[in-house]
């Protein structure tokens, strides 16, 4: 009995592991540091590029069926932050997703995925534009390892619906905060 009893604590324990092996990865930004001119919003005053970064990821959990992505800024004078990109249905066999794929019209993500309306009233990727004098802002990018293979959602869903989708289904999370 006291074997059996190990034997399941040291699965406990290894299944919290493997979740911590699910890694977000980009070339584009970095925890902690500042975004590139590349990913700031052109529009609102700001002259970024506006692309998306290019993002990879490793080691999803066991049962993962879909990804989603969602990029948010706490730090937004808005009292709810800024929803920057929404992304969901990403299929189980993606493993990255090039610079621009937050392009509007989403020619670039993996078939199936779909991007929906962020607080600029649009599909697609908006990038950081913190208002002059507001300092700087967290933008964190979220990788979510889910156990259902769509969400059933409409394109034009709200970031918070998806956001309570994505609760319910979560297997594992992956991040990067830049600034």
């Amino acid at each position: 009995m006291k074997q059996l009893a190990m034997v399941l604590l040291l699965l406990a324990l290894a299944i919290p592991a493997r979740a911590a092996d699910f890694v977000l990865s980009s070339p584009d930004i970095a925890q902690g540091k500042a975004l590139d001119a590349r990913q700031l919003l052109n529009d609102f005053g700001c002259t970024g590029g506006n692309v998306s970064p290019a993002l990879s990821w490793q080691d999803p959990p066991a049962g993962t069926k879909s990804f989603a992505l969602t990029v948010y800024d706490p730090d937004a004078p808005t009292g709810s932050g800024w929803w920057h990109w929404v992304v969901f249905d990403i299929p189980a066999g993606a493993r990255s997703l090039p610079a621009g794929a937050g392009s509007a019209d989403g020619k670039a993500l993996p078939a199936g995925a779909v991007q929906s309306r962020t607080d600029f009233g649009a599909p697609g990727y908006g990038g950081a534009c913190p208002p002059k004098g507001h300092g700087a802002h967290r933008y964190v990018f979220t990788l979510y390892a889910l156990d259902v293979a769509h969400l059933g959602l409409a394109p034009d869903s709200s970031a918070a619906l998806v956001g309570f989708n994505l609760g319910a289904h979560t297997l594992a999370k992956a991040g990067i905060t830049a600034m």
